[in-house]
């Protein structure tokens, strides 16, 4: 039993952040923070040493669980857990296994996890106390064996003796500590010099009258597909489908008059929180994680939807399916009115996290206000989510005159893929995943061909790549975003941004930061800059 907590001890200590970095070599390393310990607890008296061993025992918990937090969320949204802003996003991720997996399943992994947190810091303390306990029955000899092992890892530290390429004698637990401890630093500066940023807008006072002058009469739709990154049509897995469903839908734009030009933009966030990667996108400022966007939904940055309602040229809406509670952030992108989960008389079912079928949101656009009369031209902020992980079941197309309240899609949904059969492995979620990105595109250009107009433009993009499951452990940050008209003079417009022509952009098409989308887009089209100040 002590053996066995002292392997615990000595486990927790070298544990990796990071599930590419396990392996056999990173076990075999002689951490300095058990030598240390050890030496805290060898000296100590019987009763402050077991305080010790209890409070090294938290401390070694949490540290456990700090790393299994970075674990995931690398895995997931390619980055470490931020222990001062992402507790919130742990109430998104149950949301999302009820949604996924089922209310059940989502109760039993709350509790699940409560029971292992408890668990970790129980066992942790058990041990230490363990190994405490054995270093003071016979002090001269932990002694001894304290100090053996001291000049062991001095030794290998001095000769730098490595295996597999990983050193002998670690400091991994302090180098880990220093990192949060920069990170916590680092969040606290940010905010502070955020707010600032914020504050300043190349475009902040520019006149109704001079933004987007060479836009005016069209029908304005931004549109973002969920999870659609350069993964899609790069990675050899998806891409085969993907890049043909690009393509045939080029040719099929091009019969109904629609052209398009593509680049690469480089997204604030990867794997998950889109609003991030929207709200990135619409306000021109780096918003990459949840205080950034507090701060700017909460201010009064420019978006581009704004830009339009501003001018007092367009009517704006929101079409938001994925959208399931109140959504305040509608009032600061401009939207007149906004359509979520519920207002759009959808009657079929859920396909896992997605709450209808992109191709149903896209014919309930068209009836409830794209296909309308209206005074003015429609500036649109429209979100897909049948992309959105975990990739099963996935919709299939239908009959646009058959989708009626969405009942049609019940037998598809039922006999679709479950989410626990795509989810553990890695190939099949790559090409689940492939095959809904090429289903929102086709829903998408198939609606521009049967509703779009001379004076309808489309800018489409991804809000961010797919998790590593599917983009892998270094996949960049990239997505596609296509412009497309069926005017001729608005692609002009962009022709030295030496963008591709097509739905899909060449390999070493221009790659742009996300923010810097909406200036260039504002210059292009005749919108006269006018700073705000700080």
């Amino acid at each position: 039993m002590t053996l066995l907590a002292l392997l615990l001890v000595v486990a927790a200590l070298l544990l990796p952040n990071k599930e590419a970095q396990f392996q056999v070599a990173a076990f075999t390393r002689l951490p300095v923070e058990a030598l240390l310990l050890g030496a805290v607890l060898l000296v100590l008296p019987r009763r402050p040493r077991l305080a010790a061993a209890v409070l090294g025992g938290l401390a070694l918990g949490v540290l456990t669980l700090l790393n299994v937090m970075d674990i995931e969320f690398n895995q997931y949204l390619g980055r470490s857990f931020n222990v001062v802003l992402d507790w919130e996003l742990l109430d998104d991720a149950q949301s999302y296994l009820a949604d996924t997996l089922g209310g059940t399943v989502a109760l039993l992994a709350a509790v699940g996890v409560v029971l292992l947190v408890l668990a970790v810091l129980a066992v942790m303390v058990l041990a230490v106390v363990r190994v405490g306990d054995y270093l003071g029955r016979d002090k001269a000899r932990s002694t001894r064996g304290l100090l053996m092992a001291s000049v062991v890892w001095m030794t290998c530290m001095a000769l730098d003796i490595q295996i597999s390429g990983i050193p002998v004698a670690s400091q991994h637990t302090v180098v880990m500590v220093k990192y949060h401890e920069q990170a916590l630093r680092s969040t606290i500066r940010d905010e502070r010099d955020f707010s600032r940023t914020a504050e300043a807008d190349r475009f902040g006072q520019t006149p109704a009258d001079e933004l987007v002058p060479d836009l005016r009469g069209k029908d304005m739709i931004f549109t973002f597909i969920e999870s659609y990154g350069r993964s899609a049509i790069e990675d050899p897995i998806p891409a085969p489908g993907v890049t043909k469903t690009l393509d045939t839908s080029t040719r099929a734009l091009a019969d109904a008059g629609f052209h398009a030009r593509s680049g690469w933009l480089t997204s604030a966030t990867y794997g998950g929180g889109s609003w991030l990667g929207h709200s990135t996108f619409m306000s021109g400022l780096w918003v990459d994680n949840q205080n950034r966007y507090r701060t700017v939904t909460s201010g009064d940055h420019l978006t581009l939807t704004e830009a339009f309602k501003k001018t007092g040229a367009w009517d704006t809406v929101g079409i938001m399916p994925g959208v399931q509670k109140g959504w305040p952030e509608s009032k600061w992108y401009g939207l007149d009115k906004v359509y979520n989960a519920f207002r759009m008389g959808y009657a079929g079912p859920k396909f896992s996290w997605s709450t209808m079928p992109d191709q149903y949101a896209l014919e309930a656009f068209q009836r409830l206000e794209h296909g309308k009369k209206r005074d003015k031209p429609l500036t649109s902020f429209v979100i897909l989510t049948s992309s959105h992980q975990p990739w099963a079941p996935i919709p299939k197309m239908v009959g646009w005159d058959q989708l009626g309240d969405g009942s049609v899609f019940k037998p598809i949904e039922a006999a679709g893929n479950r989410p626990a059969d795509v989810l553990t492995s890695s190939t099949r979620s790559s090409e689940e995943y492939g095959k809904s990105v090429e289903y929102s595109v086709t829903a998408l250009t198939q609606w521009l061909e049967r509703y779009g107009k001379d004076d309808t433009v489309l800018v489409v993009l991804g809000d961010h790549q797919p998790n590593a499951r599917v983009s892998g452990d270094h996949a960049s940050r990239d997505v596609p975003c296509s412009i497309v008209a069926r005017d001729p003079k608005v692609l002009d417009k962009i022709a030295d941004w030496g963008w591709t022509e097509g739905l899909r952009p060449d390999h070493d098409a221009p790659v742009w930061k996300m923010s810097d989308f909406r200036d260039h887009f504002l210059t292009a089209y005749g919108s006269t800059p006018h700073p705000s100040k700080r």
